[in-house]
């Protein structure tokens, strides 16, 4: 298959839905061989928010000491190459061609067939096994528990700040979602926590405990040096990144730690930029914590400009707490769709509000509404800020569900 055709068998597989479970991805992973060899380290990082975070300071951090990285992370905001990088560089058309066609051919006759996600982390791991990364970074898709990257083996789990998120998979409690999310843990490797609510923690000490994982929590932020991604929150997701590396025994220099944080770049996450001139925000903020967040960077950041504000979101998220946390802190609302089957319409949106909005039938639209703002934030959805971006680099965004 070409690249293309790769990418379209590939995204076709999103009909077989979501499937939360370890047989499918171990089997995967066996026949493809692409379990990480036995000189590679793992970290696997689950949590609600700041994920992705974490993820990148874990791999700039790693690159400042001079180690390969490879780092798998989801959604893709533009092109799906993005999820699957080698010491920053994205897979190549050839090797997804390649390996999406293997991967077509070995699966064909399976009863059940793997998920876009699974074979993704399959092309992914047999991509960095391939390539001679010294460490691989794994960001769980959703959960942990019967997330597909928790059929590969790690030397550490890292588990960010847990909330209400996904809770038609995950359960509708803290409590609930934390069980998904710790059961990450390993027998005998450590697992680093964030501070977390109480019923979060509760729940992670005792699968800790169960799991015989040595736990440690960490609860003061990285201080003392510049942090690439901003908002203060940030420094306690560098912390977390610090506190893994030192766990799977990588020496980190004073040095290494300055330039690792320093350069840590993550896209989408309160990524300040400019289109027709005009200042833009993004940041995919899709739950109430994540909100919460990017108020009060926005709140550091902006301080006599109050933004306007372009927003669209997916189906299921507490939309209306978002909108109630970033209402007092904009001048005025654009309500667009977003590029998925889950999103909400504009007029639906604008029954959560409470002040006067205006709907867009889309995103070109909204923009040309706010092109004299001092500044405009978009937010509310991965799926809008990928959208934004693939305008940015003037590329076709290839949103996925999974």
């Amino acid at each position: 298959m070409t690249y293309e055709e790769s990418i379209a068998w590939l995204y076709s597989t999103q009909t077989f839905g979501i499937k939360l479970g370890l047989e499918n991805p171990s089997r995967l992973l066996r026949e493809y061989l692409a379990f990480p060899a036995h000189t590679q380290k793992v970290i696997q990082v689950a949590g609600t928010n700041g994920k992705g975070s974490t993820c990148a300071f874990l791999d700039s951090l790693a690159r400042a000491t001079g180690l390969r990285t490879g780092l798998f992370t989801s959604p893709h905001l533009v092109s799906f190459r993005e999820r699957i990088r080698v010491s920053t560089e994205m897979i190549s058309e050839e090797a997804v061609a390649q390996g999406l066609t293997e991967l077509r051919d070995l699966v064909a006759d399976w009863e059940h067939h793997p998920t876009f996600f699974e074979l993704t982390l399959a092309l992914a791991m047999r991509w960095f096994r391939n390539r001679q990364c010294d460490l691989i970074i794994l960001e769980v898709g959703m959960g942990g528990r019967f997330d597909a990257t928790t059929a590969v083996p790690a030397d550490a789990t890292v588990i960010t700040p847990i909330d209400l998120d996904h809770q038609k998979w995950l359960g509708g409690t803290i409590e609930e979602i934390a069980f998904e999310k710790a059961s990450v843990a390993r027998e005998g490797k450590p697992c680093l926590s964030s501070t977390q609510k109480p019923e979060a923690e509760k729940i992670i000490r005792q699968t800790a405990n169960q799991t015989r994982a040595p736990l440690t929590f960490v609860t003061q932020p990285a201080r003392g040096y510049p942090i690439g991604i901003p908002g203060t929150h940030q420094a306690e997701n560098a912390a977390l990144a610090l506190e893994a590396l030192h766990a799977i025994n990588i020496h980190l220099s004073y040095d290494a730690v300055h330039h690792g944080l320093s350069s840590t770049r993550h896209p989408g996450r309160f990524e300040v930029t400019l289109y027709n001139d005009s200042p833009l925000i993004l940041d995919i903020a899709h739950n109430p914590h994540a909100t919460k967040s990017l108020v009060a960077t926005l709140k550091s950041y902006a301080r006599d400009k109050t933004p306007a504000l372009i927003f669209g979101a997916a189906e299921s998220k507490d939309i209306r707490q978002m909108l109630n946390l970033l209402e007092p802190h904009v001048s005025n609302i654009h309500l667009v769709p977003i590029n998925s089957p889950r999103s909400v319409p504009p007029a639906e949106l604008a029954t959560l509000t409470n002040q006067p909005s205006t709907q867009h039938p889309d995103l070109t639209s909204a923009l040309d509404a706010t092109k004299d703002a001092a500044l405009t934030l978009i937010t509310g959805s991965a799926f809008l800020v990928g959208e934004m971006k693939a305008l940015l680099e003037n590329e076709t965004q290839l949103p996925s569900s999974q």
